[in-house]
C-alpha cells in the first residue's frame, strides 16, 4: 500500500503548478478539466508522474490554518528526495525561501517550504539506510 495522491483545495492553480514544477521537474500534468463542487465551478487537475501527483482544484475560499496555531487540520506533508540541495536551490531560483530547517541529524537533513496556498512541505533526504536511525529524533 502507498500514498497515491493529496487533494488540495487551493485559490491559485497556477501559483501552485509554479512551486510544484520548481519542486518536482519531472512531474506534469496528468489530466485537467473543470466542474462544479457542490454548487461552485472549479478547474482542477492532477500534478505528478505516473504513480504519484497532487489534485488541485481552484474553488478554495478562505486562507489556510494559521501553522502557528492549534487549529484541527493539515500540519505538513513530506517528500523523501535523494538530493535535498538540489531541491533548495530549485525553490529558491523559483523565489521561495525556506521557510525552516528541520532538526540537527547526522541521518537525515529536511527543510520546510510554504507552498503559495499556505500548506507546509517538507523534503528530507535520510543519510542512512537504516531504519532505526533514520527514525531517530536524537
Amino acid at each position: 500500500m502507498y500514498l497515491e495522491h493529496v487533494n488540495l483545495v487551493v485559490d491559485d492553480v497556477d501559483a501552485m503548478l509554479h512551486f510544484y514544477k520548481a519542486a518536482f521537474p519531472h512531474w506534469y500534468i496528468r489530466s485537467q478539466g473543470k466542474s462544479a463542487w457542490h454548487g461552485k465551478p472549479r478547474q482542477w487537475l492532477h500534478f505528478g508522474d505516473d504513480y504519484h501527483y497532487l489534485a488541485l482544484s481552484d474553488n478554495g475560499e478562505q486562507k489556510n490554518r494559521d501553522l502557528a496555531g492549534h487549529q484541527v487540520g493539515l500540519a505538513h506533508f513530506a517528500y523523501v528526495t535523494n538530493d535535498i540541495a538540489a531541491v533548495i536551490n530549485r525553490l529558491e531560483l523559483a523565489g521561495y525561501s525556506i521557510d525552516k530547517l528541520g532538526a540537527d541529524n547526522p541521518f537525515r537533513k529536511n527543510v520546510y517550504f510554504i507552498d503559495p496556498a499556505g500548506f507546509e512541505v517538507e523534503f528530507v533526504e535520510y543519510r542512512s539506510d537504516i531504519p532505526k536511525e533514520r527514525n531517530n529524533d536524537l
